[in-house]
């Protein structure tokens, strides 16, 4: 931006969103002042650190969005950065989804499981967990406390089913059969989430008074089962340790930051007892580390339906006061943030920030170990095929369907051996009729090479198919590679490296050589291939499996015209089958609400042309 655009920006609060050529998102940020944050990316004298520098080399045009308070400028940024999810920000997920306990507290009587994306749907959500083991032995010993239904109906008090298996083994209070009141089931609920908050002290006394009252009216197997929840109570409190005198709820964020990469660690007090500690890896980091954490601040607490009333920061921040704010509106309740100098809190602070120190430098070390292997891997494939270059790009196809129906193919992309699911590509064949693997990979191959060559000759503009693979892998034998390495051809790609790896032998074919590759079953080389031959199969399943899931939802009233969703249903509901509906009289489907005599004519006629 040139200095006369720079003098003509507002100096109200506000968000600015940085495009680039292509006017996507690379960075959102906000300001008490925009026309003074902006025009400090631009100015000459100003030493920005590496990362600026690039992300300002990039920006194209700039969008402003002016608001009536830094607070609003706040929660407007929060949203916009989850919404678009830009290059440069601090993203809570990094590249992976972490593991959160959901609790469908919207229903009637709520489920409890393990979810990997909260949503904005009246459900309650614990976590982020970054590892799935710890919390699955969590909630399996929470379980033998608390009955919760684990059945997917949606459960209403005047509707009752006949009981399962779970309900006659104590392990299910039945609401489905109506064996429990809708208030009961929430309170034990409530119990169940207090537990997750660190408020395990009630129900331990609780469990103790019912046992040693059921013992002393000789109710020996209910005193047993008391004794067997108070275990799995007390296994789950022999996890928190006591790092506090103060019965205070808090969370203690550590900070550690290098030119690689940045690490925080957060550890979760409640009552003065360490319930659970989380780690977050980022491998961009930009601008100051007060913005950095501030931004992670918002996006971490925006999806806690749980706030503790005391946040021990490594920093100060300096837009404290509208942070602050924005947490007690969300608690409605207020929330202290705390940067401790001395005593108990700071020592808290030390350890978090010890530990953050700690695993930022063992996954870096992670890391660089397992790039070198994979490179080592690599190098190692591009020797062993005689490849030109090292395959940095691999793609693999394979083709999935159920006796020639709903038949379709999936291209999945390993990028430095490792796999990235955003250049993942799913295909759904339409040329071919009945079972015929090898036409199917030709065509699904076909259609991918000319998008990709369509992009290159537009300039790759949005492109999705662009860099051809370095190597390309096909699930199959001898075969299939010959379809393939014909369809190349024919596209005028037969320089293209293709090898097929078959199942069975883990056999590795390649074009016009007779000779077999056979590698050990514990190469790392035929590990990576392997993995990527899974992968692309998983992916092909689940899409096959979808869209018969899709299709097995259709029946023939979808076809009639004047039938939608409410007269299918009210249908379906009095009738209950479609045969029945077939078999109905004229008069018989006027009967039914909402439906018409053109209507009912309508289904007649449509029903008996699907016979």
């Amino acid at each position: 931006m040139n200095e006369e655009e720079l003098r003509l920006l507002p100096t109200t609060p506000g968000v600015y969103l940085m495009k680039n050529k292509a006017d996507q998102i690379i960075y959102v940020g906000k300001a008490i002042s925009l026309r003074q944050r902006v025009r400090s990316y631009f100015q000459p004298s100003t030493k920005h650190s590496p990362r600026i520098a690039r992300m300002v080399e990039q920006v194209e045009r700039i969008d402003l969005i002016t608001t009536s308070s830094e607070l609003e400028a706040l929660a407007l940024e929060c949203n916009l950065i989850k919404e678009h999810r830009p290059k440069y920000n601090v993203r809570l997920r990094d590249d992976k989804q972490y593991p959160w306990l959901k609790v469908t507290w919207q229903e009637q009587y709520p489920r409890v499981f393990i979810a990997r994306r909260p949503q904005r749907d009246g459900a309650r959500y614990f976590g982020p967990f970054t590892e799935a083991g710890p919390l699955r032995e969590i909630l399996r010993l929470l379980r033998k406390i608390f009955p919760i239904r684990s059945c997917k109906k949606a459960l209403t008090p005047d509707e009752q089913h006949r009981p399962c298996l779970n309900y006659h083994i104590g392990r299910c209070m039945g609401p489905c059969a109506g064996e429990v009141q809708v208030e009961d089931y929430r309170q034990m609920i409530q119990e169940f989430c207090r537990i997750l908050e660190g408020h395990t002290e009630q129900l331990e006394t609780k469990l103790q008074e019912e046992m040693a009252a059921a013992a002393a009216r000789q109710e020996y197997e209910a005193a047993a089962l008391c004794r067997d929840k108070l275990r799995a109570l007390q296994k789950i409190v022999e996890r928190q340790t006591v790092v506090s005198s103060v019965p205070t709820d808090r969370d203690v964020f550590g900070l550690a930051v290098t030119e690689e990469a940045s690490f925080i660690q957060l550890l979760q007090i409640r009552r003065g007892k360490l319930i659970g500690k989380e780690g977050f890896y980022f491998t961009d980091f930009l601008g100051e580390p007060e913005e950095f954490l501030r931004s992670f601040l918002l996006q971490y607490y925006d999806e806690q339906d749980y706030i503790p009333k005391e946040i021990i920061l490594p920093l100060t921040l300096p837009d404290e006061k509208p942070v602050a704010t924005w947490l007690r509106n969300k608690k409605q309740q207020k929330v202290a943030l705390i940067r401790p100098q001395r005593g108990e809190k700071f020592q808290l602070l030390r350890m978090a920030e010890d530990n953050a120190h700690f695993l930022l430098e063992r996954e870096i070390n992670r890391r660089k170990l397992a790039a070198a292997k994979s490179q080592e891997t690599l190098e190692r494939l591009r020797d062993l095929l005689g490849l030109e270059r090292i395959p940095q790009r691999m793609e693999c196809f394979d083709i999935s369907h159920w006796q020639g129906e709903e038949t379709v193919a999936s291209m999945v992309v390993f990028q430095d051996g490792h796999p990235a699911p955003e250049a993942y590509r799913r295909f759904r064949i339409r040329g071919v009729t009945g079972i015929d693997d090898y036409a199917s990979l030709q065509e699904a191959v076909k259609r991918r090479f000319l998008r990709g060559q369509k992009e290159e000759e537009t300039g790759g503009a949005g492109s999705s198919f662009l860099p051809f693979p370095d190597l390309l892998v096909i699930d199959g034998g001898r075969g299939q590679l010959s379809a393939i390495s014909a369809v190349l051809a024919e596209l005028g790609r037969a320089d293209q490296p293709v090898i097929s790896l078959a199942e069975k032998e883990e056999e590795i074919f390649r074009p016009h050589e007779a000779a077999v590759i056979r590698l050990d079953r514990d190469d790392h080389v035929l590990h990576l291939l392997q993995q990527l031959r899974d992968e692309a199969h998983r992916f092909a399943l689940t899409f096959h499996r979808a869209r018969r899931k899709k299709q097995s939802f259709t029946s023939g009233l979808d076809q009639i015209k004047g039938i939608g969703p409410k007269r299918k249903k009210a249908l379906l509901h009095k009738f209950g089958s479609l045969q029945k509906i077939r078999a109905a009289s004229l008069e018989e489907l006027l009967t039914v609400e909402g439906m018409t005599v053109t209507a009912a004519r309508a289904v007649l006629e449509g029903l008996q042309e699907t016979e």
